[in-house]
């Protein structure tokens, strides 16, 4: 397999009373760049009751709102957010996904980790996995058989019939995020490929896609051919400029992560709750676009990344700042992923 992809993520969250109208505006303005520049995808994320004075749009109607303007990119939902969803819903919601990305989009899928989110939803700390292997599992069936019978304490069908399919056969690829090692026999047993994280180091990648690789030989699948990773990425003329204009950016996104209670679903050596400095190093792409693509090209040479799903647009930044770091990448640096040939999986060894 040869080139790499890149995606634009386009999570618009935006400072609690900030004008979202014209905030989607800027948006869309970012998204016709990508289209016209080469870019491969557009995704955005799901959470629900924003915390640390921020607010953001709700993710499947802005994926909607967005593929008017994608053209032929693909539609990447990443990530739903598996457990707070009803099966039912889940299935038909990507079914008209796939439909509107005419057959063009990844499904990608998360646990999650806020309490807040599963509270509001009435999941128990002991239903969360029971939850999303259900959402799954039914919705897959929901996509595959002509009738469904199922019956849970979220959960009734009686001979159900879901008339609405997926243009793709039988499912879109589901994009699994998982990080600790149960989860990732999850992601072996009931997603396509694994989706990087992009708050974990390159060392615990690595770490990560042995345990995935050796659960898909227990599972007796296959190696994906797809291997993505999400990076937070700023690009600028050089690093100074570049830690100028997006440091302070992601600095504060990753602040009000450690107020969303994403350390504690990290491993100790992985806390975000660090200086910049120390959270920078081996985690985040910032500088030139030749410091950019050296930082770029252990993931690719080292773990196989297929495909990027880039951020260089962060809580409070101006649009002027995020569309010069899009500029630069379109330049320098999508042609070289383009050129580029990972290596496969079977050719990666153990971390």
């Amino acid at each position: 397999m040869s080139g790499v992809k890149a995606g634009i993520m386009l999570s618009n969250q935006q400072r609690e009373g900030a004008d979202m109208v014209s905030a989607l505006e800027e948006q869309l303005v970012m998204l016709r760049l990508a289209r016209d520049r080469g870019w491969d995808s557009y995704f955005c994320g799901q959470h629900y009751l924003n915390e640390g004075g921020n607010q953001g749009l709700q993710m499947v109607p802005y994926l909607a709102r967005l593929a008017a303007d994608a053209g032929d990119m693909t539609l990447g939902v990443g990530l739903l957010l598996a457990p707070l969803h009803n099966p039912v819903y889940t299935a038909e919601t990507i079914a008209t996904l796939d439909v509107i990305a005419r057959g063009n989009m990844v499904f990608g899928v998360g646990l999650g980790y806020r309490s807040a989110e599963f509270e509001a939803f009435g999941v128990r700390k002991g239903q969360r996995v029971q939850r999303f292997e259900e959402c799954l599992s039914v919705a897959k069936r929901l996509w595959t058989e002509d009738r469904v019978s199922y019956e849970s304490d979220t959960c009734i069908l009686r001979d159900a019939h879901l008339s609405l399919k997926c243009v793709q056969k039988p499912h879109p690829p589901i994009w699994f995020a998982a990080k600790h090692p149960d989860a990732i026999r999850r992601a072996a047993e009931l997603g396509d490929c694994l989706y990087h994280s992009p708050k974990a180091t390159l060392a615990t990648h690595k770490q990560r896609l042995t345990l995935y690789k050796e659960a898909l030989r227990q599972a007796g699948k296959p190696l994906p051919r797809e291997n993505p990773c999400r990076i937070e990425i700023y690009c600028a003329k050089d690093r100074a400029r570049a830690m100028e204009w997006g440091a302070p950016y992601i600095s504060e996104k990753y602040r009000a992560y450690a107020q969303w209670e994403r350390d504690k679903a990290m491993p100790e050596r992985e806390r975000l709750d660090k200086s910049f400095d120390e959270l920078v190093q081996d985690r985040f792409v910032i500088g030139s676009p030749q410091d950019c693509w050296r930082q770029l090209q252990p993931y690719i040479e080292q773990m196989g990344v297929t495909h990027f799903v880039f951020r260089t647009h962060f809580l409070g930044m101006p649009l002027a700042n995020a569309l010069a770091s899009m500029r630069l990448l379109s330049e320098e640096l999508l042609p070289a992923l383009h050129a580029a040939k990972p290596p496969s999986l079977e050719q990666i060894t153990a971390a």
